[in-house]
């Protein structure tokens, strides 16, 4: 990638640039391997073996097996294909229709313990998340009526709410991997042996979308049933996704009309999408720790810089020691900041004008500037929200663009705290 030296693009987990590797793999599909992997001549079988070949390699490293890789156009329609696949599971006609479970909205508050109860008290709800997945899972969810569960302050979902909201009755649980807005990882393990003693029927599903260049995501979701992931976050193409899907999981498929994958999830493949989404994930995978140790020592200097030269930031998703910032519960690309007497849309504007380039809320939230479902879910007040700044880095983020960040973040602030005076 050839970065521009006057700018700093601190916007990871919005989207990534494409790396070399999958550019390379990507091109012979674009003009003399262009056939539809759906014929029958030999050209198609071309197409379609490297289409077999991307999912063999997706299943080798994410310890699936190949009929269980699922490929689609990302992780929203992979997150939509879990939660309404699994809701309508065994349904000759459409999914669940909203309202068939009582819908709990949880932030962790005193005064949701009694609704919680009353879930499990009949069994359990029908689909549970927590309550700051990204809207490729809250917004089925809560079409389908179905039950959140909140967070503590650092963001980590609150089992105990979870052991009552889910019983007998749950047909899905769906917590993610590593959050969108603040990095913070989820504890899989323990969400896992929860549901084994309390819901063993229930299928696991996780967004494991933002963690791909900075966990081993095959270890910590290897408990999951289902597994979203999409290549543009891991510096693959856009388009290009895949909803891993162990073995003897029933779900029932969101487009129709085609046998492609397996009748999972009709359509002509996106080739050279696919064939991009397993070379970026090679790579990726193979670079992850040596990445994830260097980017986290930038992250740790930008953040650490920041709440040092500019008065009254709260940096989420992390514990304040005497010895200093515990980050150990989030991941490397993610500096994530609340700015007191500060709005974010006046701040990523002057930022813009320094070259730097960031975020205050999830990619999807961009453009209505209101403090997100997260911020709110771990208790940070509205006031403070209002000043959120999402700083991700990635894999090819650069000493340079942190030191930029420095120079131009601090002033910015103070620039706006003194308008506001």
């Amino acid at each position: 990638m050839t970065q521009n030296p006057d700018c700093a693009y601190l916007d990871h987990a919005a989207t990534t640039p494409l790396c070399p590797e999958a550019l390379e793999a990507m091109q012979p599909f674009f003009d003399e391997r262009f056939a539809n992997p759906s014929g029958a001549h030999w050209m198609a079988r071309d197409a379609m073996r490297a289409v077999n070949d991307a999912r063999d390699k997706i299943a080798e490293l994410f310890w699936a097996e190949p009929g269980e890789v699922v490929f689609c156009s990302g992780a929203t329609e992979a997150d939509n294909l879990a939660v309404f696949g699994i809701a309508g599971a065994g349904q000759a006609g459409g999914v669940a229709k909203a309202g068939q479970a009582d819908r709990l909205v949880s932030t962790g508050r005193a005064g949701d313990a009694d609704r919680v109860g009353m879930a499990a008290s009949v069994g359990g709800a029908e689909i549970v998340c927590s309550a700051i997945e990204h809207p490729g899972v809250l917004a089925p969810v809560e079409r389908l009526g179905g039950t959140t569960v909140g967070v503590d302050s650092k963001g980590i979902i609150n089992l105990e709410e979870l052991s009552q909201v889910i019983g007998k009755k749950t047909k899905l649980v769906s917590v993610m991997l590593v959050n969108n807005e603040t990095g913070v990882i989820q504890p899989l393990a323990e969400i896992a042996e929860l549901l084994a003693e309390r819901a063993p029927q229930a299928v696991f599903h996780t967004d494991a979308v933002q963690a791909v260049s900075w966990l081993d995501v095959a270890e910590h979701a290897k408990s999951a049933h289902m597994i979203s992931l999409t290549a543009h976050k891991f510096r693959g193409p856009k388009g290009a996704g895949a909803l891993i899907a162990r073995r003897g999981v029933d779900f029932r498929p969101l487009i129709f009309g085609g046998g492609q994958e397996r009748e999972r999830r009709a359509g002509t493949h996106n080739v050279a999408a696919i064939v991009g989404l397993a070379a970026a994930a090679e790579i990726a995978v193979s670079h992850r720790v040596v990445n994830a140790q260097r980017v986290s020592l930038l992250r740790d200097q930008l953040s650490d810089h920041l709440k040092a030269v500019v008065p009254n930031v709260v940096e989420t998703g992390v514990v304040e020691t005497a010895a200093g910032t515990d980050r150990s519960h989030k991941i490397a690309g993610s500096c994530h900041l609340c700015f007191a007497g500060v709005e974010s849309e006046a701040l990523l504007f002057l930022l813009e004008r320094e070259g730097v380039y960031a975020s205050a809320a999830s990619s999807c939230a961009s453009g209505a500037f209101e403090p997100s479902h997260v911020l709110a879910a771990m208790g940070i007040s509205r006031e403070l929200a209002k000043g959120s700044l999402r700083l991700s880095l990635g894999t090819c983020t650069t000493q340079a663009e942190i030191d930029l960040a420095c120079r131009a973040i601090p002033p910015a602030v103070g620039q706006l705290r003194k308008a506001a005076a």
